[in-house]
């Protein structure tokens, strides 16, 4: 009796094979067909597959993405784990913000992930994360040490292909290998003299996580560049606090910059919004409006 063919996820290249994973998590090992040998086939990619044997395939065919990250080269990513550290390092807001927009823009949903929270945060950090733990996005707290606030994340990621972003030294490769099973990914010491580390995955691959869903074993947007389609007039959506004072700027096209009568700029004397946001929007914002005028 002939194998019926199935749509499955493909973890990993290897070697010239494709690693696909059906819908009970059996895995087959795929050669490519025809003209599919032609595409560009990534991780996180779904294929029509026709199994030969129990344990070896023939891909088919690659189906339409959904989206499709560039660094590191993987498809259909549903999650973005932004991961910050409670200390050493301290969060930096302004790469916090552009990791948002890369999420946001790319229309995948973030996590905010605080490392280290057996550590004891800095009065710094402590405001910061203040500020972030207002904006509407689901916030987990996680001590890759201690092993706690592990089964929040798997929760999170249950059903979904999940990235890990943010700086080195915060604990993403710790708690990759704590996520996944059969995952030992090497991480390297936080640097005494620059207070960051530096993760040494270099090719990406999905691990089926416990529960469901999928990890990347390579942190997404390793490039901070904004994208060259975001607008100057994108750029106010998000940042959703701005969003309660709209109604009050006096132009319906207000970038909330210079100009008069803006709802958004008196919120912030008025101290309803953060001025830290609001200086890291402005200067986001300069750099949109130099890429338009270099592209056009």
């Amino acid at each position: 009796m002939p194998h019926q063919p199935f749509t499955g996820l493909i973890l990993k290249k290897y070697s010239g094979f494709y690693y696909v994973q059906d819908e009970a998590g059996k895995i087959y090992e795929c050669k490519l067909r025809g003209k599919v040998k032609k595409q560009v086939i990534l991780t996180g990619d779904k294929a029509v597959i026709t199994p030969l044997d129990e344990a070896q395939g023939i891909l088919e065919r690659v189906e339409p993405r959904q989206n499709e990250l560039y660094r590191p080269r993987i498809a259909n990513v549903n999650l973005v784990l932004i991961v910050m550290a409670y200390d050493r390092p301290e969060p930096v807001p302004m790469l916090l913000d552009r990791l948002l927009i890369l999420t946001l823009h790319g229309g995948l949903t973030p996590v905010m992930v605080l490392n280290k929270c057996d550590l004891k945060a800095s009065e710094k950090a402590a405001d910061i994360m203040h500020i972030y733990k207002g904006l509407g996005i689901q916030i987990i707290s996680t001590s890759a040490k201690q092993r706690c606030g592990l089964e929040q994340l798997l929760t999170a990621i249950k059903g979904k292909i999940a990235v890990f972003a943010g700086p080195s030294g915060t604990g993403k490769s710790t708690l990759l290998n704590n996520l996944a099973q059969n995952l030992n990914i090497k991480t390297q010491e936080v640097s005494n003299k620059i207070g960051r580390g530096k993760h040494t995955t270099r090719h990406v691959e999905l691990h089926p996580l416990e529960g469901g869903g999928w990890i990347a074993d390579t942190p997404g947007f390793s490039t901070l560049d904004l994208p060259e389609d975001l607008t100057s007039r994108q750029l106010g959506a998000y940042y959703p606090e701005f969003a309660p004072h709209l109604e009050d700027c006096r132009f319906q096209d207000c970038l909330h910059y210079r100009e008069a009568e803006c709802g958004v700029k008196e919120a912030l004397e008025s101290g309803q919004v953060s001025g830290l946001r609001y200086h890291n929007y402005v200067a986001i914002l300069e750099e949109v409006m130099r890429n338009e005028r270099c592209y056009r």
